[in-house]
C-alpha cells in the first residue's frame, strides 16, 4: 500500500474547503462609496472626490476630466479652488515638457483667480518649482533659470511670512549659482583667450549682480590683473580690496594683499560680516561628492548645484540685462562706448572704464552703454577719479548693473552700403563730434 498519496489528497481538500481559502478564490467586489446610493454627499463633492481617487492612482487623464466638470456644471461649488489647483497639480506630477506648461498655466489662474486664498503662495512656489525642475547646466540654454529665478523672487516678495520661504530662498541661491557660472565660463573663456574687453564684459556684471556666487572671489581676481596688465594700477587696486575685505577667507585674499602691497595702495580691514559669512559657508553641510559621480557629471541632465551658497541674502532684484549667451563680438555694424563701473554697492562713486567697441562688435551683454560716456569718464592720465569702496556680499546683493543704451545712427545699413548724406536738421550724436576715449587699451 502507499498511504503517502492518500494523505496529500486529504490534505488538499482540507486546504479547499477551508474559510481562509475560500476568501482566497472569492473576494468581495470592493464598492465605490462616493458614486454609491446609500451617499448623501452633495453631487459635486462626489465629482472631486471620484476625481482625486482617479488621479492617486495615476489615471490623470480620467481624473482632470472629472475636476473640469465639476468646473463647469457647478462654477459656485466650494470645491472650485481646490479643483482648478489640483488640475495644475495633475499636470505638475504627470511631468513632461507639455504637461509641465500647462501646469505652470493653471498654477498662475489660479492666483489670478483666488489671490487671497492661503493656497496662491502655494501656487506661486510651484510656479518657480516647475521652472526649477526643467533648468539645464549652466553652459546651456537659460531660459528656465531666468524664468525660476524671476518667479522665487516674486514669491520671496509676495509672501514674506510663507513657510516654504527658507525653501525658496535656498533654491533662488541655486539657480543664480547656474547663471553666474554660465557668465564666469563665458568671462573665463575670453580671458584665457586674451581678450580682456570681452571678459571684462561678462565678469563685472557677474561680481556686481551674484556676490554670494562660489566663484565671486576669482572673477575678482581675473578682473583685477586684467586692469594690473593693462596700466591701470588704481582700479585693480579696488578689485583686489574687494577680494580682502568682502571675502577674507579665500584663496587669493593673501596673494591679493600682495598685489595692493606692490601698487602702494592701502590694505583693506576684513569685514566682520563676511568672515562671518564665509565661516558659516565652509561649515556648511553638502553632499559627499564622490569620484565617479565627478567623472559622469557630464552626463547628468541636471545642472549640480553642491556648490551654491546655504546662508547670505541672495539677489532680489530683477535683471535688467541681455538674457542671451551668444558670442558678444558678433553684432550690428555700430561703434559704441561701454561704461563699466569698478566697483559694487548701490550710491557708491565709482571709477567709470570706458570700453571702445568697434565697428561690427557688439557691446558685451550686462554692461551699460551711452554715447557720452567718454566725455563723462575721467582720462587714464588725469588720475583724479575716486575708487570705489568695497562692500560686503549682503550689500552688494541688491545692485543690478546699468542699463542704459545707445540710439546708433543707421545700425540696420549693411556694412558694405554707400555712406548717405545726413539731413542739415538731423541731430548727430555726441560721439560723432567728440569722438570715443578709449581708456582702456584692449
Amino acid at each position: 500500500m502507499r498511504p503517502f498519496p492518500l494523505l496529500l489528497a486529504g490534505a488538499l481538500v482540507l486546504v479547499t474547503t477551508s474559510p481562509c481559502s475560500a476568501q482566497i478564490f472569492h473576494k468581495k467586489k470592493k464598492v465605490d462609496k462616493s458614486t454609491a446610493a446609500s451617499n448623501t454627499a452633495e453631487p459635486d463633492k462626489q465629482l472631486y472626490d471620484k476625481a482625486m481617487e482617479d488621479i492617486k492612482r495615476g489615471r490623470h487623464e480620467v481624473g482632470r476630466l472629472g475636476l473640469q466638470t465639476l468646473i463647469n456644471t457647478y462654477p459656485d461649488s466650494e470645491y472650485l479652488a481646490k479643483a482648478k489647483l489640483a488640475i495644475a497639480d495633475s499636470y505638475f506630477k504627470e511631468g513632461g515638457t507639455s504637461n509641465i506648461t500647462q501646469a505652470i498655466a493653471g498654477y498662475k489662474d489660479f492666483i489670478v483667480f483666488f489671490p487671497f486664498l492661503p493656497e496662491a503662495g502655494y501656487a506661486q512656489m510651484q510656479v518657480a518649482m516647475a521652472n526649477y525642475n526643467e533648468m539645464a547646466k549652466a553652459d546651456r540654454d537659460n531660459t528656465h533659470a531666468r524664468a525660476a529665478e524671476e518667479e522665487f523672487q516674486t514669491f520671496l516678495q509676495k509672501y514674506p511670512k510663507d513657510p516654504l520661504v527658507p525653501q525658496a530662498q535656498q533654491h533662488l541661491r541655486e539657480v543664480q549659482e547656474i547663471l553666474a557660472e554660465g557668465q564666469f565660463v563665458i568671462g573665463y573663456y575670453y580671458y584665457v583667450k586674451g581678450d580682456r574687453r570681452a571678459a571684462a564684459g561678462r565678469l563685472i556684471p557677474l561680481v556686481k549682480r551674484y556676490p554670494l556666487y562660489s566663484k565671486s572671489d576669482t572673477a575678482l581676481w581675473m578682473l583685477g590683473d586684467m586692469f594690473a596688465k593693462s596700466e591701470r594700477k588704481d582700479i585693480a587696486g579696488s578689485y583686489y580690496a574687494q577680494i580682502v575685505k568682502n571675502y577674507p577667507l579665500s584663496k587669493r585674499a593673501p596673494d591679493a594683499k600682495t598685489r595692493l602691497k606692490d601698487f602702494g595702495m592701502p590694505i583693506p580691514q576684513a569685514d566682520p560680516k563676511a568672515v562671518a559669512w564665509m565661516t558659516a559657508e565652509q561649515n556648511a553641510p553638502r553632499p559627499h561628492e564622490t569620484l565617479p559621480h565627478r567623472a559622469l557629471g557630464m552626463f547628468h541632465p541636471s545642472p549640480d548645484v553642491h556648490a551654491a551658497a546655504r546662508s547670505g541674502e541672495p539677489q532680489m532684484q530683477a535683471d535688467t540685462s541681455s538674457s542671451d549667451n551668444t558670442d558678444i563680438l558678433n553684432g550690428a555694424n555700430r561703434s559704441t562706448a561701454l561704461t563699466a563701473t569698478a566697483g559694487t554697492g548701490a550710491g557708491t562713486s565709482g571709477t567709470g572704464v570706458v570700453l571702445t567697441v568697434k565697428p561690427g562688435e557688439e557691446a558685451p551683454a550686462g554692461s551699460a552703454t551711452t554715447e557720452g560716456a567718454a566725455e563723462e569718464t575721467a582720462t587714464p592720465t588725469g588720475g583724479t577719479s575716486e575708487t570705489p569702496a568695497a562692500t560686503t556680499p549682503a550689500e552688494s546683493a541688491s545692485t543690478t548693473p546699468a542699463a542704459d543704451s545707445t540710439d546708433a545712427t543707421n545700425s540696420s545699413k549693411p556694412a558694405d552700403a554707400p555712406a548717405t548724406a545726413t539731413p542739415s536738421n538731423q541731430k548727430e550724436s555726441s560721439s560723432k563730434k567728440k569722438g570715443l576715449k578709449k581708456l582702456i587699451p584692449w
